[in-house]
């Protein structure tokens, strides 16, 4: 499938849709098809898929790719891109290698450490930071320049996003990180886990006053949860994640917790479809993906 058939996640948040992404690890293989085992089932459910970025410190087939088999094969991949694995004169190849390919859509990390992966000793770069890289692909996508002023052929058509955190803001809250890569060039964030509409109401309210939203497109980070357990060790041990105790207790005393977390969700994107300042959710399962296109197409059903 052409890759011009595939259709545009900023025109997609643009029309006010509440959009769903969903998120791959590339697989450890030379093989595009087992990547392509874990994508096509999310072809024509979700609107965009990310594509991480050596997730967990852990080599994986490449991010630029993997997003440029996605969009040859009629999926719209959000490119994850991280500043850890590569100074600034690889992640501006990257970016110009990604644009050539036709990828739009990216998102700007600062990259897990490495020690936390399985080979400890690997030395991190971190020449750029996350809102460096946005400024250069922004500088790219604008002035059709690299930052040291040499003009580039082609077109770094952009759309670019940054990472976020919702939290259950202070009274002396200010929204400064998310502030400065929307300066930095981001126009859409993708989230951290927030399953409580209540924070996300209060957040979203906190951005809007501050005057982050509705210019920039919030797609909150969500989960299918597949047991209590799992459900506890997001709250606990994921930084930045929220849960909140009854949706646990909830799992706990589920007879079928698979499909109790699938219905958890499903009724969470349809409450959190309605508050003002979320333009959509970014589903992420981990070791649990069988799960997402069943939670997409209950949604579509139920929202209409």
């Amino acid at each position: 499938m052409s890759s011009d058939r595939v259709a545009r996640l900023e025109d997609t948040l643009k029309s006010g849709k509440f959009v769903l992404t969903a998120e791959i690890t590339p697989p450890v293989s030379c093989d595009k098809n087992d990547l392509l085992e874990k994508a096509l089932p999310l072809r024509g459910l979700a609107d965009a898929v990310n594509v991480t970025d050596g997730a967990g410190a852990r080599a994986h087939m490449d991010s630029v790719t993997a997003a440029t088999i996605l969009l040859m094969n009629g999926i719209e991949p959000i490119l994850q891109l991280t500043c850890r694995d590569r100074n600034r004169l690889g992640l501006q190849g990257a970016l110009m290698g990604a644009a050539a390919m036709g990828v739009r859509n990216l998102l700007a990390l600062r990259g897990d450490d490495p020690t936390q992966g399985d080979q400890p000793e690997t030395k991190p770069v971190f020449d750029l930071d996350a809102r460096g890289l946005l400024a250069t692909a922004a500088r790219m996508r604008d002035a059709g320049e690299l930052p040291s002023g040499k003009k580039i052929g082609g077109k770094a058509d952009f759309f670019l996003g940054a990472a976020d955190a919702p939290i259950d803001p202070a009274p002396d809250w200010k929204p400064a990180g998310l502030k400065a890569k929307v300066e930095g060039g981001a126009r859409f964030a993708q989230t951290q886990f927030c399953m409580d509409a209540g924070v996300l109401r209060r957040y979203t309210t906190r951005l809007k006053e501050e005057g982050v939203v509705p210019g920039l497109f919030m797609i909150i980070g969500v989960v299918p949860f597949r047991s209590a357990k799992s459900a506890r060790w997001i709250k606990e041990k994921l930084f930045g994640s929220i849960v909140p105790d009854a949706m646990i207790e909830r799992m706990e005393a589920a007879s079928d917790p698979v499909a109790d977390g699938k219905a958890i969700l499903t009724d969470y994107l349809l409450e959190i479809s309605e508050i003002p300042g979320v333009a959509g959710a970014h589903i992420m399962a981990p070791m649990n993906d069988d799960a997402v296109p069943e939670v997409i197409e209950a949604f579509r059903k139920r929202k209409g």
